[in-house]
């Protein structure tokens, strides 16, 4: 009989924490509890602060956010978050967060970020935290913004550069790098419709893309985390916290943002498709930019389930550059599992933190030597 009557309100408790999901969904996330300053604004975009409590290092650490998603994945869990780790390690962070897009916006580019937004909104970081250089970490496509934003703009400011998960030889990117090798293949000696293609001939309204498609689409290109997910949580609904975990990370993945039509163009005609990156260069308008001038600390990271930018694809960026300091590493998790995972806080987060303190000016040193 006992045992009939906690069956019974098991079965209760997982009904209703599936009604909870289902219908108040919004009331269990858990992201953007870290507290922040808006220190400066540029067009659409906001600059958001993270003072360190227990500052150790000179140099801040600026994560330039991907478009298409909300800033949560920066910091997803109170227990597990990004920013809170390094804010905790000792590093001011700052983080650019976009704002959000329209078809208003729909002419925006690589270039309408690597050589207008990201220069002004870093010389605002540098005047805010009194440091001279900084470290620039960017995942994703905006591992392809920071690249090339150092490549183009070679400020000798850019002390470290951290990218994650960025397509360098987007043709070695699994099936899907396939895919674009053959369609490249296609297009070989049709140069009306390479024209047409490359530079501009497809209508914006095509090409634009709004938030739902690309949530949609992110499902798409991992259905199989997205299977797992939801399959995990039916498993699971008498566990509190994965419930509130799954809001969360739901909340993050249903309400993405637009892609701008100029965004598309160069990410997916200009960086998938014509794979110049994995060359060592890229042409943007009347700018080509050479990887070659990267020449400061650099880390490079893939992960190692990552199904959207394999290992293969993310590796070239090594041999590509100037540094003579350059990191890779393999980092537990897919493509979204890298930058939040439990596995990557465990494993890599710690590696990445003493990586950056190596070569980050200590502040107990700096006033020792002041001092001297």
């Amino acid at each position: 009989m006992q045992h009939l009557k906690k069956h019974l309100k098991d079965q209760q408790t997982k009904f209703k924490n599936l009604g909870k999901r289902v219908f108040y969904g919004k009331s269990l996330v858990l992201s953007q509890a870290m507290p922040y300053e808006v220190i400066g604004e540029y067009k659409k975009s906001k600059i958001r602060y993270y003072a360190s409590p227990n500052k150790k290092y000179a140099e801040p650490l600026v994560f330039v956010a991907p478009l298409a998603i909300k800033m949560d994945i920066y910091d997803l869990y109170p227990y597990r978050s990004l920013i809170k780790y390094f804010v905790e390690q000792g590093f001011d962070v700052y983080l650019l967060d976009w704002g959000r897009f329209s078809y208003q916006d729909r002419d925006l580019n690589f270039l309408s970020f690597i050589d207008d937004a990201i220069p002004e909104c870093i010389a605002q970081i540098r005047a805010h935290s009194k440091s001279d250089q900084i470290s620039l970490h960017g995942w994703s496509m905006a591992g392809v913004f920071v690249t090339l934003y150092t490549a183009l703009q070679q400020p000798n400011y850019v002390k470290n550069l951290i990218v994650l998960g960025t397509p360098i030889d987007s043709f070695a990117s699994g099936a899907i790098g396939k895919l674009y090798q053959k369609i490249n293949q296609f297009l070989d000696g049709k140069y009306a419709l390479q024209h047409r293609l490359y530079h501009g001939g497809i209508p914006k309204r095509l090409l634009h893309t709004p938030g739902v498609l690309n949530a949609i689409g992110f499902k798409i290109l991992d259905p199989k985390g997205w299977y797992e997910g939801q399959k995990q949580l039916l498993s699971n609904l008498d566990d509190t916290k994965l419930l509130h975990e799954h809001a969360t990370l739901g909340h993050f993945l249903n309400h993405m943002i637009d892609y701008p039509a100029g965004i598309n163009q160069d990410m997916l005609f200009n960086v998938w498709l014509r794979n110049p990156l994995n060359q060592g260069y890229i042409q943007l308008g009347d700018k080509k930019i050479e990887l070659k001038h990267i020449d400061c600390s650099l880390f490079v990271g893939a992960g190692r389930s990552d199904q959207m930018v394999t290992a293969d694809a993310v590796r070239p960026l090594t041999g590509l550059t100037n540094s003579g300091d350059v990191t890779f590493t393999l980092i537990p998790g897919g493509h979204l599992g890298l930058m939040s995972s439990q596995r990557s806080a465990d494993e890599f987060w710690p590696q990445l933190s003493t990586w950056l303190a190596d070569r980050s000016t200590s502040i107990s040193a700096s006033k020792t030597q002041k001092n001297a």
